[in-house]
């Protein structure tokens, strides 16, 4: 008896899992966009995903930047808000993320850093909040644009996606992103129809004074 309640409970919560995947899937599907065809927009946000141990940009954390850069020197963005975790001084990608796009050939006055993007969530929020953005260009991977379209739309900001896929990841590092995200994704629904937390706020940058 108490093992079929536990099959039953798992089924429940997997099936819950799965469902807020095909929600925010089917939400971002038309709001998906190429860098080439994506609508122009004054800012893109990038979000921050990990570092490696000597400070600097992950592969996945590379392509979003480098694809941001893209847009700026296409012209369909004037400035990127590089958004990140920076809770500890020898941990700050917002910094790694301004470093790479500096390599990249991208002017630092087209640079704006959010030192509290701890979640995406956080920095939906902030994006809009703090930074004043009225709409944005979401820069990051598909397997994380359907929660990042549909948590910041559902936080007041209109935005667009555009996928950061620029190479092939290693199978474990996937895995462990995409098995993430399922977690992640029912977590911001939780966030952005019930529990309204409020991240780290602060005073007003606008980023279009």
């Amino acid at each position: 008896m108490i093992l079929k309640l536990l099959i039953i409970l798992t089924l429940i919560s997997l099936l819950a899992l799965l469902g807020a995947r095909l929600l925010t899937g089917m939400y971002a599907r038309a709001r998906i966009y190429n860098a080439a065809d994506v609508p122009a927009s004054r800012a893109a946000i990038v979000f921050g995903a990990g570092l490696l141990r000597d400070g600097s940009v992950t592969p996945i954390l590379r392509d979003r930047v480098a694809t941001a850069a893209e847009l700026y020197f296409s012209g369909r963005i004037e400035k990127i808000l590089m958004s990140g975790d920076n809770r500890f001084l020898d941990y700050n990608e917002p910094g790694a993320m301004r470093q790479h796009a500096l390599e990249l050939g991208v002017p630092d006055k087209a640079l704006v850093l959010d030192y509290a993007g701890r979640r995406t969530y956080d920095t939906c929020y902030r994006a809009k909040a703090i930074f004043g953005l009225s709409e944005a260009i979401l820069v990051t991977q598909n397997f994380h644009l359907p929660r990042a379209i549909y948590t910041c739309n559902l936080l007041g900001l209109p935005s667009v996606g555009v996928a950061s896929d620029r190479q092939p990841y290693r199978k474990a590092s996937m895995l462990y992103w995409s098995v993430r995200e399922l977690l992640a994704t029912s977590a911001a629904l939780w966030d952005v129809h019930v529990t309204h937390p409020l991240p780290v706020l602060g005073e007003a940058e606008p980023m279009f004074p």
